[in-house]
């Protein structure tokens, strides 16, 4: 059987003020097309459809669209609500929606009801796993624990349960999961996976990830999360997200993956790459410099990140750059290294780059006091923080 798949759409979101409508329209007719072509027998969307809980109206007259475009395809299209999205409001007319093909898994409770598609090989179960917020679906789910692993722990083992007790011998299971997933059993402190600036923190307990362990004895994984394509294992995958959403993605080759599944085999993965508007391109150096050298003649069409290390910031630096290179998106200064004995005390941005919410309050208990906090004051820190977040998810699902 084979699979198209794909995630973190983002639908509605820009990026540095561009308005992205009409890369992911285009994206969307690419996927469209592609699915026609490579004559798949589904498409698995593996959450994040809109950037935002409450999307914009062209986000969501831009989805429309799309399901009628995989309507009159004919194709399965199977998606889960990702942590941008509001599971409530993606799941409305979910029901109705799957007469046409179209399945919706945005409710924990349904995602040991899975899609049952067949071909000459036999039954294919795909089972849609939506973002589980760990405090708010721990009862629901009859988790041992509010954390990652507990909760999509107590989801596999309903899943588990259906493959066992009410599929025939010998199906395959495929499931689409929304999650931060790493190798092995994700125990180490450092995931090997890439990251993105652009990818919302979903830490709970200062814990993000999950081993890909938890998934053992599935035929294969469709991840949504995390925005670079990549392989955490033979069966599970990230597709990465169809455009990029951060010049840290500069690097990444957007695609799709398409996904043969054979009984017996690891599956087959073939990234298809994706249109994007502009090429991502990030530079550095003294401004004078960068305007005057000819090397950097080809980024006039590109969209640039550019990082200025002059002693100080030049005036109107952003419009002389924009003179030369129109699609300048983001200017940052970082000061040139100065001797240190004339180097001046750090900026309060400088200070905070790479810092968490729990560090920041941390170093200001430190800073106040003169000592660090406790482990016990640390662990109510990690609360307060945990609780700000699910209360600003909460928010957005009203």
């Amino acid at each position: 059987m084979r699979f198209l798949h794909t995630s973190d759409w983002h639908l509605g979101r820009r990026f540095h003020g561009e308005d992205l409508i009409p890369a992911q329209r285009a994206f969307l007719d690419h996927l469209v097309d592609t699915a026609r072509v490579e004559n798949v027998d589904a498409v698995l969307v593996a959450g994040d459809i809109y950037d935002r809980a409450i999307p914009s109206l062209d986000a969501v007259r831009l989805f429309n669209r799309a399901l009628h475009q995989f309507a009159d395809l004919g194709v399965p299209i199977i998606m889960i609500s990702g942590n941008h999205d509001s599971a409530h409001r993606l799941g409305v007319g979910s029901s109705l929606f799957a007469r046409a093909g179209i399945h919706l898994r945005t409710d924990p409770d349904t995602c040991a009801v899975p899609v049952v598609l067949n071909d000459s090989d036999g039954p294919v179960a795909v089972y849609g796993i939506p973002y589980l917020e760990p405090s708010m679906v721990r009862t629901q789910l009859e988790a041992k624990a509010a954390s990652h692993r507990a909760v999509l722990t107590a989801a596999l083992r309903k899943i588990h349960a259906d493959l066992t007790n009410h599929q025939p011998a010998g199906t395959r299971s495929v499931i689409l999961a929304h999650a931060f997933v790493t190798p092995g059993t994700g125990q180490s402190e450092e995931p090997r996976v890439e990251e993105s600036a652009s990818e919302r923190d979903i830490s709970v307990g200062g814990v993000a990830h999950v081993g890909a362990d938890v998934f053992d004895g599935i035929d294969y994984v469709a991840l949504g999360h995390l925005h670079g394509p990549q392989k955490i294992t033979d069966r599970a995958h990230y597709s990465g997200s169809p455009l990029p959403y951060s010049f840290s993605e500069a690097a990444h080759t957007k695609s799709l993956t398409l996904v043969d599944l054979t009984p017996g085999t690891a599956p087959a993965v073939t990234r298809l790459p994706c249109p994007t508007p502009h090429r991502l391109e990030r530079i550095q150096g003294h401004l004078e410099d960068l305007l005057k050298d000819p090397a950097h003649e080809p980024l006039k069409d590109a969209w640039l990140e550019v990082t200025l290390t002059d002693p100080a910031l030049p005036f109107e630096a952003m419009a002389r750059l924009r003179r030369r290179f129109p699609h300048t998106l983001s200017l940052k200064h970082q000061r040139a290294f100065i001797p240190a004995q004339a180097t001046d005390t750090p900026t309060y941005t400088e200070r905070l780059q790479g810092r968490s919410e729990l560090d920041i309050a941390c170093d200001f208990i430190a800073d106040l006091r003169g000592s660090a906090p406790t482990p016990d004051e640390h662990a109510l820190l990690q609360q307060a923080v945990d609780a700000a977040r699910v209360n600003e998810l909460q928010k957005e699902t009203v």
